[in-house]
């Protein structure tokens, strides 16, 4: 019997979306703030809180530690998934887990950056692997099956795509979101008399815990009772219901699938070389530049508000054009963005100029790659869905996240690699090297997702739909 699922209104798609905002936003972060709070420049007036020696030459404790972090991930991100998948909670599939995951993930964020000592010890060392080691999974049991949601919540190419747009709103906000670290640390640096540190850690408390109000909205307003699709489809089953397989099968079926794979390989290196700039950030505005801290979250609104001009031309053209082309396309732009950051403070401009223009142009690729990647996947995982009669939703989206975190591991590492070779104002290649390496990791990511054959995965999944009909 198909099972006739509700559209989600638009202030239920608002409360997704601001589940995307809750997540994302104790991503970013970790990604902005936790190399900078930990190998800080001298300029930053933050104490060393680990050992700052080296191994091997050029990996340091931060970075094996957030490497370690993400290995962690590779273990639990697919096991929630075909959880999650196989579930027949009373709620649903996907929010309980999201219940059970939100706070801790929230209360482990804040705690990464408060060490036990004010001085470089062994004890801060321990603190950090062990809320590393809670905050994983806690945040996988969230975002894993809230991205997987996505899927099931919305029933036709419109619904995906505006839902996708949403959620890329949100995932956008999120940076800006994690950018007022410096200018709210500054304010509780001036209004409690606290030193630079501290007021970076009240700071992040404060965004924790608004991520975790937002994480709870979803919880809270979108039934999957009453929104999911999960049975909208006629299964290839035996007549007993949904076909489902155990969880490491789903798995290697789902890298199985050459058309995941095409997507996946560019998805990898592409969040290298963001991440490597990403957690460059507050290194090209006070190094290069030589601008305050504060100066990162004037310039995330510009990039976001740019950005979200461009949410409709996104939108309008997503529609029309093909995606991967698009994607291919911004892809360029952002190498030639990155590009740029090796000439920052070179340039006859003005500093803050240099940065305005920066953001500016990389709003462009910013908002099509925050919106098409995930209507993308939705339809890989679809067309699986429609060939096999495996429901992995929640796999797909734990595989690619799975692959993104690798990268997005690759890229501090490889940015704290390159810092080695010099960090400081004067000497400083290691920082602007970074962006010939992001400029490189874009242009290969765009030569990868040629492979892709949407043209083949739609034709198909709309003649599955006519006989499923």
């Amino acid at each position: 019997m198909k099972h006739e699922a509700q559209p989600l209104s638009l202030p239920q798609q608002l409360a997704y979306a601001a589940g995307n905002l809750g997540w994302a936003t104790l991503l970013h972060v970790i990604y902005t703030l936790m190399v900078y709070f930990y190998l800080p420049p001298k300029a930053a007036n933050i104490p060393q809180y680990i050992t700052q020696a080296r191994f091997f030459g050029v990996l340091n404790a931060i970075v094996l530690i957030a490497a370690a972090g993400r290995v962690l991930e590779a273990f639990t991100d697919p096991l929630i998934a075909g959880l999650s998948d196989r579930s027949h909670l009373k709620r649903g599939r996907r929010i309980p887990f999201m219940l059970i995951g939100f706070l801790p993930a929230a209360a482990t964020c804040a705690l990464m950056f408060m060490p036990l000592d004010d001085f470089s010890s062994t004890r801060n060392l321990v603190w950090l692997i062990a809320m590393q080691t809670v905050f994983y999974p806690a945040f996988s049991l969230y975002a894993i099956p809230h991205s997987a949601l996505l899927i099931e919540v919305t029933h036709d190419e419109k619904q995906r795509l505006n839902l996708a747009t949403f959620t890329s709103l949100a995932y956008a906000l999120s940076s800006l979101t994690a950018a007022m670290a410096p200018v709210l640390a500054g304010a509780f640096q001036r209004g409690m008399s606290v030193d630079r540190s501290h007021g970076l850690q009240y700071a992040i408390v404060l965004l924790s815990a608004i991520a975790a109000v937002c994480m709870a909205l979803p919880i809270i307003f979108v039934s999957e009772k009453k929104h999911s699709s999960s049975l909208r489809h006629r299964q290839k089953t035996n007549g007993a219901g949904e076909m489902h397989q155990p969880v490491w099968l789903s798995l290697k079926t789902t890298f199985q699938n050459p058309c995941f794979l095409q997507f996946v390989a560019s998805d990898c290196v592409y969040w290298t070389g963001l991440n490597i700039v990403t957690t460059g950030m507050l290194y090209y505005i006070t190094v290069l530049l030589g601008l305050k801290e504060e100066a990162l979250m004037v310039l995330m609104m510009i990039l976001l508000a740019t950005s979200f001009a461009f949410y409709p031309l996104v939108n309008y053209l997503g529609r029309r054009i093909s995606r991967k082309k698009l994607i291919q396309a911004a892809f360029v732009v952002f190498a030639a963005v990155f590009a740029f950051v090796f000439f920052l403070g070179r340039v006859p401009l003005a500093p803050y100029t240099q940065a305005v223009i920066t953001m500016m142009v990389a709003a462009l690729p910013f908002a099509f790659l925050g919106i098409l990647p995930n209507t993308i996947l939705a339809n890989i995982a679809e067309h699986d869905m429609l060939t096999t009669g495996v429901r992995k939703e929640g796999m797909y989206f734990a595989a690619r996240t799975m692959v993104m975190k690798v990268g997005q591991t690759f890229g501090i590492i490889l940015f704290t690699i390159l810092l080695s070779f010099g960090k400081e104002r004067g000497n400083d290649i290691g920082v602007r090297m970074s962006g010939i390496a992001g400029f490189v990791l874009c242009l290969f990511a765009a030569v990868i997702f040629q492979k892709y054959d949407e043209e083949k995965t739609l034709r198909e999944i709309e003649r599955l739909k006519a006989e499923v009909a």
